[in-house]
């Protein structure tokens, strides 16, 4: 019996974020999915190494990878909106959790249980972080747009990083102060010159 999980998956390259705003590079959902999992496994990292704690990084990763995957049957709905009122936000993630359902029906009935584990997480800590990485990933796509002229996203700049520091979450705030300065930085000040 064949699957479409993966087929289905793969067409996030085609959902385009950040809808109501002008982009100078478009930014696809599979493309800020895999940056949310390397920010996510950073700040459980950093979170284990530095904060005396003991989150699974790994997962963190895998969680982050599939955590708007929902998006490819509902679209990415823009943050103003999903946030409007309690009431859409609570009918938005009903629409989340029915889609992630449908998904989870694409996948060989073996594989289900593994990715109940992945959409039903119910790790606080690892939500946490997960929401984090979301975060400074759209914090990312905005000192970018920034910094190719497009003030487009001043606002959403100041108000991404206003929402970071109100997490309170301490692997995020060094996650900031240690590697976002790099973000606006030209490829040849990044290398080891030897």
């Amino acid at each position: 019996m064949s699957s479409h999980f993966y087929s289905m998956i793969s067409r996030m390259k085609y959902i385009k974020r950040w809808g109501l705003m002008r982009n100078t590079r478009e930014e696809s959902l599979y493309e800020h999915s895999l940056e949310v999992a390397f920010i996510a496994h950073a700040l459980a990292l950093i979170n284990n190494r530095r904060l005396g704690g003991s989150i699974n990084a790994d997962r963190a990763a895998v969680v982050a990878m599939f955590h708007d995957t929902t998006e490819i049957l509902t679209g990415d709905l823009p943050t103003p909106i999903k946030y409007y009122s309690p009431e859409i936000s609570s009918v938005y993630k009903q629409i989340e959790s029915v889609a992630g359902e449908q998904l989870q029906e694409l996948l060989p009935e073996d594989l289900k249980p593994d990715f109940s584990e992945i959409y039903e997480c119910n790790d606080e800590e690892i939500l946490a972080i997960v929401k984090a990485a979301d975060k400074i990933s759209a914090l990312i796509k905005c000192i970018d747009e920034i910094s190719l002229g497009n003030r487009e996203f001043s606002a959403a700049e100041k108000a991404t990083r206003k929402a970071i520091k109100n997490l309170k979450l301490r692997e995020a705030d060094i996650f900031l102060e240690e590697f976002l300065p790099s973000f606006s930085l030209p490829i040849d000040n990044m290398t080891i010159k030897k």
